[in-house]
């Protein structure tokens, strides 16, 4: 019994990728209770009750056995509790998912953490919310954790997918191709790669920009006013910001691969709740100098955004992972920016109280060897604060250079927001 993995599902085995949700707990948090809700999801999605293993030249969905499921970690809090947790990878050929409650004294917090090969961003949250959901009717009395299921997995997203003519996927191949040879993509060198990491420091580690629900507001204003996404206005600040840390003169030439949402784009279109990464990638090549406006840079990534997505470029980008798994330079890029959107926090169960929500994408697998590399932000406004983490690896990146990304990037989204408050004022 299996199900195979897609093209697009296999890309994340090599990298160790997971979604790793998290919140501080305040209150009376019953341990049993939110042991019982876990077991309940992981019943409920035959994915979190699977591993991947080999099938031929192929990678695989299996079962687990049932000694293997995955169960309530419990661990002492601490200054260091989360980054110990976003550092502790899945075990290989084991669980795909993970969590984990790390006890505090008045405080606690709840980490979830699920292989991208399942998920995506989008049903990483919702299966966070109804571990709280599940959690509340539990503690009502109104639910009972269900028996396990079949395997019966979800087909992948690409499947799904609108056909597409094998021809004109070929053209599209060769016009990237071609692009990459003709616009060779210049990434943030990396300034730890060769040195020798500090015994006991994190192998990977995660800064953030975080902005006040005020801030965020005007932020959305300007993006309204301006006609420029605000995915396109974060985008156009981290390249900014990397094309300073880039250093030296001219215009360079720079990656910004952005998510293709494709729950709404297949038939049938998928719930938030289906465990799948139902994402695909548009890259976007830019020339950025140190003068370039970033407004109008913003304004660019937005257009060719939705002009790649008016053309259905997702729908060829899909279908030649398989090529682009064996020529790494097609996933050549400068910046990654993925964006969930204007997010709800989890609802909070009777007398508990959830706060500072975060999602951030945990690789475990880098290669400091290549030299440069993109910079990752994920963008995500839970209860209305825009937050951005730049998660990396200490053996690429140095702290310093991550922390000038990050305030340059806070720098220019309060300049945005500042224009967004003054058209309000005027």
């Amino acid at each position: 019994m299996h199900r195979k993995l897609c093209p697009a599902e296999t890309l994340y085995v090599a990298q160790r990728s997971r979604a790793v949700l998290s919140c501080t707990v305040r209150g009376d948090l019953d341990e049993k209770l939110l042991a019982a809700a876990f077991a309940a999801k992981v019943a409920e999605h035959p994915s979190l009750r699977s591993r991947i293993g080999q099938e031929g030249d192929a990678y695989a969905l299996r079962p687990l056995d049932e000694a293997d499921l995955p169960r309530l970690v419990v661990r002492p809090g601490g200054p260091t509790a989360l980054m110990d947790e976003h550092n502790t990878p899945l075990p290989d050929g084991g669980p795909l998912v993970r969590a984990a409650l790390l006890r505090g004294g008045s405080e606690h917090t709840v980490v979830l953490s699920v292989d991208h090969t399942i998920t995506d961003g989008h049903s990483a949250i919702a299966l966070y919310d109804a571990l709280w959901r599940t959690y509340a009717a539990l503690a009502d009395g109104k639910a009972a954790a269900p028996a396990t299921g079949a395997y019966d997995w979800p087909a992948p997203a690409t499947d799904l997918l609108p056909p597409a003519d094998p021809e004109e996927t070929e053209r599209y191949l060769a016009r990237r191709t071609e692009r990459t040879r003709r616009l060779p993509i210049t990434a943030l060198p990396y300034a730890a790669a060769g040195t020798r990491r500090p015994e006991g420091e994190h192998k990977v580690a995660v800064q953030r920009v975080l902005l006040r629900p005020e801030e965020t507001t005007a932020l959305l204003g300007h993006s309204k006013a301006t006609g420029v996404s605000v995915h396109g206005l974060v985008s156009a600040a981290l390249l900014k910001a990397v094309r300073r840390g880039i250093g030296s003169d001219g215009t360079k030439a720079l990656g910004c691969m952005s998510p293709v949402d494709l729950r709404s784009r297949v038939t049938p279109p998928l719930r938030r709740e289906v465990m799948v990464p139902a994402v695909t990638s548009c890259l976007d090549v830019v020339d950025v100098a140190d003068d370039t406006d970033p407004l109008e840079l913003g304004r660019q990534v937005t257009a060719n955004l939705h002009g790649a997505i008016e053309r259905s470029e997702f729908i060829h980008e899909t279908r030649i992972l398989a090529q682009v798994i064996r020529n790494p330079a097609l996933l050549a890029t400068s910046v990654i920016v993925t964006n969930m959107g204007r997010v709800p926090a989890p609802p909070a169960p009777r007398g508990l109280e959830l706060t500072d929500v975060r999602l951030i994408p945990v690789r475990d697998n880098y290669y400091p060897q290549a030299g440069r590399g993109p910079v990752m932000g994920c963008v995500v406004s839970f209860d209305g604060r825009l937050a951005i983490e730049l998660p990396y690896s200490t053996e690429c990146f140095g702290h310093d250079q991550i922390r000038e990304i990050r305030d340059d990037v806070h720098t220019a989204l309060l300049a945005f927001a500042a224009h967004g408050e003054a058209a309000v004022a005027g």
